[in-house]
């Protein structure tokens, strides 16, 4: 069966400002942390039960893994429901709905005081620590995040796998114009090398991630994330230093979201099928040229 190439990503513990700065901020090398969420009140108390009692009568919006068609926007939620039946879902049985963005500080805002910045050298954004809930076998489509911020992400409760793909390898992953996606008829789990060649030429970073582990994933790299089993993980995120990058991020949220969805609104599944097709063809092309 074809599979894409992985490698494991780096584990280390308790790591220094001093370290975390040298060997993986400047090189913007992906590591996973283990033991920096151990005092904590999180640690202790973070779990499906906790969020459950703390803001079960909340009601959020819920997204699952089907691609979005004709003139609906790029990211929209397919139902609503309150918090804690979501969460009864997600304790009882596999599903494919996620809470995607849930912005802690504005929807429980008492949990802040569980957690602390890890000052390991990084300039976090403190406005806005989110959660992400997502039920057994849940996956989120491989993307990489609009800001291009550094991003160190916490997971609680259950585990989840993730895989990393650094910026070098975007012209390999297919990625669909005017988004920061790729073709959502790719299965990373089962590459079809036959239709999508360049598929081959990828090489991820794999890791497990258990109750209380920090990932750090540098600016502008791609995660493809499926949960195996039910729970939530916090992302901080740091906006890039770098002036080049700082002025991408600022293209990305200010023209290309809003072009994007223009477009959509404006000529529907036609829209998406050009581009689907362009960068289908164009990747394929370009493979082919390099053979």
């Amino acid at each position: 069966m074809a599979t894409i190439k992985t490698s494991p990503i780096e584990r280390v513990q308790y790591i220094s400002k001093k370290d975390f700065i040298a060997k993986y901020y400047k090189p913007q090398k992906p590591v996973l942390i283990e033991g920096l969420t151990e005092n904590w009140d999180a640690f202790a108390k973070w779990n499906l039960d906790y969020i459950q009692k703390n803001a079960g009568e909340q009601v959020v919006p819920l997204y699952n893994n089907e691609p979005t068609k004709g003139k609906q926007y790029s990211a929209e939620p397919v139902k609503k429901m309150k918090l804690r039946d979501y969460i009864e879902i997600l304790k009882s049985q596999s599903t494919d709905l996620r809470i995607f963005f849930f912005d802690l500080k504005a929807r429980l805002p008492e949990l802040a005081k569980d957690f602390e910045y890890p000052d390991i050298g990084l300039k976090f954004f403190k406005r806005l620590p989110v959660l992400f809930f997502g039920g057994e076998g849940s996956k989120v489509l491989p993307h990489y995040d609009m800001d291009l911020a550094d991003l160190v992400h916490f997971h609680f409760h259950g585990t989840k796998s993730v895989m990393l793909f650094p910026p070098q390898q975007t012209k390999n992953l297919y990625r669909v114009p005017y988004s920061v996606h790729n073709l959502e008829t790719i299965d990373l789990d089962n590459p079809d090398f036959d239709k999508f060649p360049a598929l081959a030429h990828l090489h991820g970073l794999e890791v497990i991630m258990k109750h209380g582990d920090a990932l750090y994933m540098p600016s502008g790299y791609w995660h493809y994330i499926k949960y195996l089993d039910g729970g939530f993980s916090m992302t901080l995120r740091a906006f890039p230093r770098n002036f080049g990058r700082f002025a991408k991020m600022l293209s990305n949220v200010l023209f290309m979201r809003n072009f994007e969805n223009v477009m959509r609104k404006s000529f529907g599944q036609k829209w998406i099928d050009y581009k689907e097709n362009r960068i289908l063809q164009r990747t394929n092309k370009r493979f082919a040229n390099e053979k």
